[in-house]
């Protein structure tokens, strides 16, 4: 019995959306049917080397279609190597072994994959299985070849033992850091792979099967190949959820009407669209198992529209938004279900515009709007950009000697760099399948006009590491959007973000920091530092302080002169003093109301109490400030905690000749501490120059007027 009849999974698929059972308008790429027809070809007969020829010529005629102009020659050359050195060697399920680097290259060969990849993809095993050596791959093939053949070529398990596997994953992302086509290769031969797995024994298709869920399918899903990625989702549903992938399975058989309910609104859209005359080709694209089993979970009982979508394809981008336009105005338009991924595309390379309608039965169907261009990215991914390093500019070497590789985006280069900080392979696989676990990413902005890229959910923390590297030990807090947060506050897409740092470069991360941490790079850095400073991690956290208050001279304020309306002749002048709200100073305009017992306080124009003042019905008095020009304010310095900080402080307020009243200190919260100051100025045209010095000093990240009521002093 082959692996493909041995396998339920493939049974069960033929039932699925893919099935000729199921009508649609144009077949999408059917690589389980095309694969049958190249291992039919390679193995069928007695006569079977005779007949290998046809089984490379599947390959071919599926590289022709996407490279017409493609040199066949060097694909020839490389079968007869693989089935020369395969030779004599059998797949599990009895199949002779070359049968699977003809599927694994005929997979990369309908996704338009170009020479030099299905080069690799014939070879990929040779080196590993086989006596042939990376030095004949190169000879023959070329550096770039044996590059992608080295670069799948898993370590041997005698060397590395229960390390092989993530060690192999590491190596295969550094190869894929330097060229992508090594992760395409690694992809379409997991997915063979997984297609033959039912000869395999239970428990061991279940330890694949979750490699691929954890690791292989977030790849698939980061690099866009999506053609791949659904197929292997089906496959690891199958195995890993066997009841619910039934269940979905007799829902499809059970709903054959699917298809003629998103035919009829397809023809409606159809006709809109000529209408308008906008040239478009409207497909019915029934979902694949595990859309509809979260279809299922979303909405509850499905209707026939659900089971699929509609895609429509046009020539250019602005047909995108005109299709757009006319769907919205003769169909109703789901607006929660809008989205524009041509004008922000997803990391992953995706463009489309997705929006769904109500037909005049009721029934809603989606539809994604695309370009040909689009469509073929979007199934292939990186795979569809064909060979990056092709041209003059993108394979010259960069200022650093390294090539350019337009297709390298922002997670693969986050991952490349904290893999290099992964200590031991159990710290790197954990680290990985955590990592590829965020599906989402957001770009947040960097003062300097630089950006950063980030998964979802990313805190300060992991912005700090991002940006400094292991520089962010020193890191004491950051402005987002121009306010002062703590290090836990999470990043969204669009802030801008300012990451303060200590000039004692010897202090270090707070253990606390790993609960705000979603990076690997930040995890595993500050996880080495505490590590290093195990002192660090065991000092218990401050308790509480009460407020400590330092009283000096108290002189009078400035002299501030008020006028009441219609007071006694001789009687004598009321008591005139500053707010202790705003504190202010000459020469800010200011406001005075009559308190209790007859005195004035005196407050800042547009101070939050005199404005409540007024509310309560109070009337203003009219105060002038006098001569002397001598004042007392408070000032409120935030910083960062650190030993001598009070110290330094008030060292910079005595420098500028200020005398200090009053100072509290409240108890230190996330590493901040606030100080609040009663300072006598000799003269208030000193208080700017006050507050610059005391920004200065080493953690004050701001320094304000006091803008709420000050603590009393005795």
């Amino acid at each position: 019995m082959s692996a493909e009849a041995a396998n339920p999974v493939s049974d069960a698929e033929a039932a699925g959306p893919d099935a000729p059972g199921r009508r649609r308008a144009r077949p999408r790429i059917d690589l389980r049917r095309l694969g049958r027809a190249a291992l039919l070809g390679a193995t069928a007969g007695p006569a079977a080397r005779d007949r290998l020829p046809d089984a490379i010529g599947h390959v071919a005629e599926a590289h022709r279609a996407h490279h017409p102009d493609a040199d066949l020659a060097v694909l020839r050359r490389a079968y007869v190597l693989a089935e020369s050195s395969h030779r004599g060697q059998f797949r599990k399920s009895g199949e002779p072994y070359i049968t699977h680097p003809l599927a694994v290259t005929l997979i990369l060969a309908e996704l338009g994959a170009e020479t030099t990849t299905l080069t690799a993809a014939l070879l990929h095993d040779t080196v590993e299985d086989t006596e042939v050596t990376l030095d004949q791959v190169r000879r023959e093939f070329g550096d770039e070849v044996a590059y992608l053949v080295d670069g799948v070529t898993k370590l041997e398990k005698v060397d590395y033992g229960a390390a092989a596997e993530p060690e192999t994953f590491r190596k295969m992302l550094v190869a894929t850091g330097n060229d992508v086509r090594v992760m395409s290769i690694k992809l379409a031969d997991r997915l063979h792979n997984m297609r033959t797995l039912g000869v395999m024994r239970p428990e061991k298709q279940a330890r694949i099967a979750k490699v691929t869920r954890d690791v292989l399918i977030p790849l698939a899903e980061r690099l866009g190949v999506q053609a791949l990625k659904t197929e292997l989702e089906d496959l690891v549903f199958a195995i890993l959820h066997p009841e619910e992938y039934e269940t979905t399975r007799a829902l499809i058989a059970g709903t054959p009407g699917a298809a003629d309910a998103l035919a009829g609104i397809a023809e409606q859209v159809s006709g809109v669209l000529r209408e308008a005359d906008i040239g478009a080709e409207v497909l019915v694209r029934p979902r694949h198992f595990v859309s509809v089993h979260r279809v299922r979970l979303k909405r509850g009982e499905l209707r026939g529209s659900d089971f699929g979508r509609l895609l429509v394809l046009v020539a250019e981008d602005a047909d995108c938004y005109a299709v757009l336009g006319e769907l919205h105005t003769c169909f109703t338009p789901v607006v929660s279900e809008f989205k524009d991924f041509i004008a922000a595309p997803k990391f992953n390379l995706y463009q489309s515009l997705h929006t769904a309608v109500a037909a005049p039965d009721g029934a809603v169907a989606e539809v994604l709007i695309r370009t040909h261009r689009m469509h073929k990215v979007a199934e292939a991914g990186v795979v569809a950009l064909g060979n990056p390093y092709s041209g003059p500019e993108p394979g010259e070497p960069a200022e650093d000697g390294e090539r350019v590789d337009p297709t390298r985006p922002g997670w693969l280069s986050r991952l490349l760099d904290w893999q290099q900080s992964a200590p031991d392979p159990d710290t790197f696989w954990t680290s990985l399948r955590a990592d590829l676990a965020q599906d989402h990413e957001i770009t947040v902005f960097r003062t300097d006009g630089g950006t950063l890229g980030l998964p979802a959910g990313a805190t300060c923390v992991d912005a700090a590491y991002a940006e400094h590297g292991e520089a962010a030990h020193s890191c004491l807090g950051a402005r987002v959007n121009g306010r002062l947060a703590p290090l836990s506050t999470v990043l969204h897409d669009g802030d801008t973000v300012q990451l303060l740092l200590a000039q004692d470069s010897t202090s270090g991360p707070s253990p606390q920091w790993l609960d705000h941490a979603r990076t690997p790079a930040a995890r595993i850095a500050i996880t080495g530092w505490l590590q290093a400073h195990p002192e660090a991690a065991k000092v218990p956290a401050a308790a509480p302080r009460p407020p400590v208050s330092v009283t000096a001279d108290r002189r009078t304020g400035s002299r501030l002169r008020a006028e009441l309306p219609g007071g006694p002749d001789g009687a004598a002048p009321p008591a005139v003093r500053p707010a202790g709200c705003c504190t202010p100073v000459p020469p800010d305009e200011i406001t005075g109301f009559v308190v209790r017992g007859g005195a004035v306080t005196v407050h800042r124009t547009g101070c939050a109490s005199a404005d409540t003042m007024r509310g309560l019905g109070r009337e203003p008095v009219t105060v002038h400030w006098g001569d002397t020009a001598e004042c007392r304010v408070t000032l409120v310095a935030e910083s960062f905690g650190r030993p001598r900080l009070l110290a330094d402080l008030t060292e910079a307020i005595a420098a500028e000749g200020v005398g200090v009243v009053a100072a509290t200190v409240e108890p230190p919260s996330e590493q901040r501490v606030r100080h609040t100051y009663t300072l006598q100025l000799p003269d208030a045209a000193g208080l700017p120059a006050l507050m610059r010095a005391m920004r200065d000093v080493p953690g004050v990240y701001d320094v304000s007027r006091a803008q709420h009521p000050a603590t009393p002093q005795m």
